[in-house]
């Protein structure tokens, strides 16, 4: 068991009957009436009045915003986006495919294409596409072309994390052709770090529209049991023979790597370093790949890291969830002192406390989201992904659509319009980031045109004098802070 790892997405290929879907262990499974009734309320939220305001409580829009309005932020704490930061998508396994209810995936399809020109990550195998190369020099592209034609049909800009790879470069009989899902997080062999290598060479040749790579994803394989860390030499020697391979063909391409997860801990933990907050303290394993990383590859575009707002194995967070979320800019901060690369989220997991619901139609789900939003924009990040913008129901994490595989999926989520009102502003760089220093759990952005998205990081509702309460969870877009 690999005590340093978060552990891993969905995993994607050919859906069997004797391959059930994995699940994040220690993450609480919604039980589906509830969900269904979290996600009725909270669409309505989402659709009524004239505001597109998303609240945890059913509160006329009009009302909601009158409120929000009336706060004053003049005296709140400001801090000015030190730089412009693109926020995007990575598809995972079901994302409007082809296979998916027509009328469902077009409404998902719309929504994606109302986001602007984002980066969509694809995975250069599974996570929803197939082996690219079952047979030495035989390749197979359809599903990554299909993927590749959905971010051109929406208007997106193209990203590829390389990962995975084939099973004859994990050993598997050359000739054979046959794919194991169930061994997709294994690493390549060394000896055939090359082939894949080409194997990347051959994708950025193919995809000219991608700009940017990933090269593999959260070390998967890449451990040292012996010494309980992580097997950073490997993966390093990895990583430099795919970046040199990628700049060879695609001098243009910017790589990134190592893409570790930057998992946290209970502060008594033998795994603690002595960065800590409230949240704990960040897992020393992962510091010392960035470290090795930085001092041996042979260059590099951007840095790449995930992680989430809870310590490992712990699935609630701290309330308000802008009080967790600041773990992304303690990491922004000391990645920083190290490198003046850019630096990346590939994945992000932003958990609600205790009491609250979790999963793709929860307000809680979509604030905490927008808090971690917030943490890494005051701190410099240049680009975050939203780590599968379809919802599901094995992730209880916020998306952008309902499950398009059900007839009436792809819908708004409560996190929809927070996340289109989101993507030009941080790109442009000129968002204030702002906090009440009342002692109420309100925050948001204001926008340099005026606008303001207003959120309250907690259940807890906040008294407006003469107006109604903002409620717990509210998402407030405003045209006017006035």
């Amino acid at each position: 068991m690999r005590a340093s790892r978060r552990p891993s997405p969905t995993t994607s290929g050919p859906r069997s009957p004797s391959r059930p879907p994995r699940f994040r262990p220690g993450l609480r499974r919604t039980p589906a009436l509830a969900l269904l009734l979290a996600g009725v309320l909270a669409l309505a939220a989402c659709t009524s009045g004239t505001g597109g305001t998303t609240t945890g409580d059913t509160v006329p829009s009009s009302a909601l915003e009158a409120s929000a309005k009336a706060v004053d932020l003049n005296g709140w704490r400001w801090d000015e986006q030190p730089g412009p930061m693109e926020i995007g998508v990575t598809h995972t396994q079901d994302s409007l495919d082809d296979t998916e209810p027509a009328q469902a995936r077009q409404r998902g399809v719309d929504i994606l294409s109302s986001l602007g020109q984002e980066y969509q990550n694809h995975h250069l195998m599974g996570f929803g596409t197939l082996n690219p190369e079952p047979r030495p020099g035989e390749f197979e592209w359809g599903s990554l072309d299909r993927r590749m034609q959905l971010t051109e049909e929406t208007g997106g800009k193209a990203m590829l994390t390389l990962c995975c790879s084939p099973d004859w470069m994990k050993g598997a009989p050359r000739d054979s052709g046959a794919t194991r899902w169930d061994r997709l997080e294994k690493a390549p062999l060394p000896e055939h770090f090359a082939d894949f290598a080409n194997l990347a060479r051959e994708a950025v040749q193919r995809y000219p529209q991608v700009d940017r790579v990933l090269v593999w994803n959260e070390l998967k394989g890449f451990y040292n049991q012996a010494e309980n860390r992580w097997d950073y030499e490997g993966y390093t020697n990895f990583y430099n023979q795919v970046y040199q391979a990628v700049k060879s063909v695609r001098p243009d391409v910017q790589v990134g790597g190592p893409y570790v997860v930057m998992s946290s801990v209970p502060v008594d933990s033998g795994d603690a370093s002595a960065i800590r907050g409230p949240w704990g303290a960040l897992d020393q394993r992962p510091l010392d790949v960035l470290d090795y990383w930085l001092k041996n590859n042979v260059g590099a575009d951007f840095i790449v890291v995930d992680g989430s707002t809870t310590n490992r194995g712990q699935q609630d967070a701290i309330s308000p969830v802008d009080v967790g979320a600041e773990k992304f800019s303690v990491i922004d901060r000391w990645i920083q002192e190290r490198t003046q690369l850019p630096i990346w989220w590939a994945e992000f997991y932003a958990n609600v406390p205790a009491d609250a619901q979790a999963g793709f139609a929860s307000p809680a789900s979509a604030v905490s989201t927008i808090a971690a939003l917030q943490a890494m924009a005051r701190s410099g990040t240049q680009g975050s992904l939203l780590w599968g913008p379809e919802g599901s129901n094995s992730l209880e994490y916020s998306s952008l659509w309902t499950p398009a595989t059900d007839e009436n999926g792809g819908q708004p989520t409560p996190l929809t319009e927070a996340w289109r009102w989101l993507v030009p502003r941080l790109r442009e760089g000129t968002v204030e980031l702002g906090r009440a220093t009342d002692g109420s759990s309100l925050g948001g952005f204001r926008a340099a045109d005026g606008s303001v998205l207003l959120v309250n990081f907690s259940a807890d509702a906040v008294p407006v004098s003469g107006q109604d309460d903002i409620p717990g969870w509210a998402i407030v877009p405003m045209t006017s802070s006035s």
